[in-house]
């Protein structure tokens, strides 16, 4: 059997579900935006490492657009073979190869991605006497990186030794026919509504107190957005009335506890004759002040004992702007 405190989480995660319903409007858009891009220099057979991707989730893709001077052949190929196949190139034929595209000049590539680290691979297709070997790799001409770029980009043992080899070279390497290919990569990142408020179950009110046959009022609650949920425990004894009122209202109560019936004739947020229980009631900016209201049922005998009674507020805690704006 479920204990109470378990109880309570469950019915605050299912108020906290509805309460974030109220702001489908706002949801956050996403889109795939520039990210870095690099020129790349390839001679005959050349190939060129692009970026490694690693997904956390099947069903995730790339996109990429590539074009080039001289048809290419686009794959991915998981970046552990590929580092293997660097240092055993004559392993280099028999990669796999995933998400291939031939004979391309211009394109957006696109490919869903297993989950495990994949490298993006594009080899110039005109022949060369050593393509049975490995012709070679091409040369970075020029990389811009992007200042939100996210995805991490993992570059082999061999060709960071070949690059470095040929950036540091005394004599600028000699291209046969060169090859010029440009690679603009992307990030789906968010475009609309990216700063969402924030919104946390606050306690407002938390007591366990000897029960009089005088009621008790908890004041204080002023909702910060409208459609603010709150929610209410209760457990005693003895049957009690539990409501949230107007505070200008339940501030006269204790000098006019005669007028409590008045006041629950006309509002919503009330239960009456409940000994154990927790409800949920929604409140607007423009119902003001509220104050939460507990008492024996009239009539009661009152026994010498304690009643428990807790309330939270789903409040919002960080960019709250944005919801004072949306609200105007």
């Amino acid at each position: 059997m479920r204990s109470e405190k378990t109880r309570f989480l469950l019915v605050a995660l299912a108020v906290a579900a509805f309460a974030g319903a109220s702001f489908a409007q706002q949801q956050r858009i996403f889109n795939w935006l520039p990210a870095n891009d690099e020129t790349v220099r390839l001679d005959p057979a050349n190939y060129h490492t692009g970026r490694t991707y690693h997904p956390n989730a099947p069903g995730q893709n790339n996109h990429v657009d590539i074009k080039a001077q001289k048809p290419v052949t686009i794959f991915m190929t998981p970046e552990g073979d590929w580092n293997a196949a660097l240092q055993h190139p004559e392993a280099i034929a028999s990669l796999p190869q995933a998400c291939l595209r031939e004979h391309v000049v211009e394109t957006t590539y696109v490919c869903q991605l297993p989950v495990e680290p994949m490298t993006l691979i594009i080899r110039d297709e005109r022949y060369s006497p050593e393509t049975p070997v490995f012709a070679g790799l091409g040369v970075v001409l020029n990389t811009m990186e992007a200042t939100q770029n996210n995805t991490v980009r993992a570059v082999g043992s061999g060709i960071a030794a070949v690059l470095n080899s040929t950036r540091q070279s005394s004599s600028p390497r000699q291209f046969k026919d060169p090859n010029d290919l440009h690679i603009q990569y992307y990030r789906w990142d968010c475009v609309e509504n990216c700063v969402q408020p924030e919104f946390r179950w606050m306690e407002q009110v938390r007591e366990k107190y000897q029960l009089t046959s005088f009621l008790k009022v908890y004041g204080g609650f002023q909702p910060d957005h409208d459609g603010e949920q709150v929610s209410i425990k209760i457990k005693s004894p003895v049957p009690m009335v539990v409501a949230m009122l107007p505070s200008q209202i339940a501030d006269q109560l204790h000098s006019q506890p005669d007028a409590l019936e008045t006041a629950l004739q006309k509002n919503s947020c009330q239960q009456r004759g409940v000994q154990s229980l927790q409800f949920e009631c929604t409140f607007n900016l423009a119902d003001g002040p509220q104050s939460l209201v507990v008492a024996p049922e009239a009539g009661e005998k009152v026994p010498h004992k304690k009643a428990e009674i807790l309330m939270l507020a789903w409040r919002c805690v960080e960019n709250c702007q944005v919801l004072q704006t949306a609200e105007k």
